[in-house]
C-alpha cells in the first residue's frame, strides 16, 4: 500500500514539474491584454503623491498598463456594484483587493467573502485572471483565511498580506491606516511576485 501512494505521490509530483511548476489558474492564457487593479483606498493610492500608488508602481514594473478603479472607503460589500465599469476594460487580469473598510466598519465579513466570490465568479465568467489580494491587516486573520481557501477554490490567484512589513512600519506609512509611496512599492513587489508567471 505504501508503495503505490509513493508512486502516486510521485506521478503527482511529476506532473507538477512538467506543467511547469504552476498550479492550473482558470483563463491563463486569455486573448485579453488590460490588467485592472480594482479595490479600495490601498489600490486608489490614497497618501501618496499621484503616480506612486501599487498600481502604478507595478505598470512600470511590468511595463504594461494597469488601469487603477481603486475607490478610497469603497467595501467589499458594495463593490459589485462597479464591476461593469471594470469589465468594460477588457481585461486579461483583475486584481481585487477589498474587505479592510468592511472589517473597520464592523460590517459582515460573511458578506464580505461572498461579494468577493461574486467579483471572482464574474471576472472568471468574463474570460479574465482572477487575482484576489488579500490585506492581512491587524485583526484580518480570517479574511485572509476565507480569501485564501476562495482563491483556491475557484483556481485564481492568490497575494497574500499586502500590508504585513508595513502596517507597524511608520517609515512605510503616511497615516495611521495608509502607505505612503515605498509603502505601495513594496505592495506593488508582493503583487508583481504572485502574478509574475502568468503575464
Amino acid at each position: 500500500m505504501k508503495k503505490i501512494l509513493l508512486g502516486v505521490l510521485c506521478v503527482v509530483g511529476l506532473l507538477y514539474v512538467w506543467k511547469g511548476g504552476k498550479p492550473t489558474i482558470t483563463n491563463f492564457p486569455n486573448n485579453n491584454q488590460t490588467i485592472v487593479a480594482f479595490g479600495d483606498s490601498l489600490t486608489a493610492g490614497y497618501g501618496a503623491p499621484a503616480g506612486t500608488g501599487y498600481p502604478e508602481v507595478l505598470a512600470r514594473k511590468i511595463g504594461r498598463p494597469v488601469i487603477n478603479l481603486g475607490l478610497s472607503g469603497d467595501t467589499a460589500a458594495h463593490a459589485p456594484e462597479r464591476l461593469e465599469a471594470v469589465l468594460r476594460e477588457n481585461p486579461y487580469m483583475v486584481l481585487i483587493e477589498f474587505g479592510a473598510n468592511d472589517f473597520m466598519r464592523q460590517q459582515s465579513r460573511q458578506k464580505a467573502v461572498d461579494s468577493v466570490a461574486y467579483i471572482v465568479d464574474q471576472v472568471q465568467s468574463f474570460g479574465a485572471i482572477a487575482v484576489i489580494v488579500d490585506t492581512g491587516g491587524p485583526g484580518m486573520s480570517e479574511y485572509t483565511k476565507a480569501y485564501k481557501q476562495l482563491a483556491k477554490e475557484k483556481n485564481a490567484l492568490f497575494v497574500p498580506g499586502i500590508m504585513k512589513g508595513i502596517f507597524f512600519h511608520k517609515k512605510y506609512k503616511s497615516d495611521q491606516v495608509h502607505p505612503n509611496a515605498q509603502g505601495y512599492a513594496k505592495i506593488a513587489d508582493k503583487v508583481h511576485k504572485v502574478i509574475k508567471p502568468y503575464l
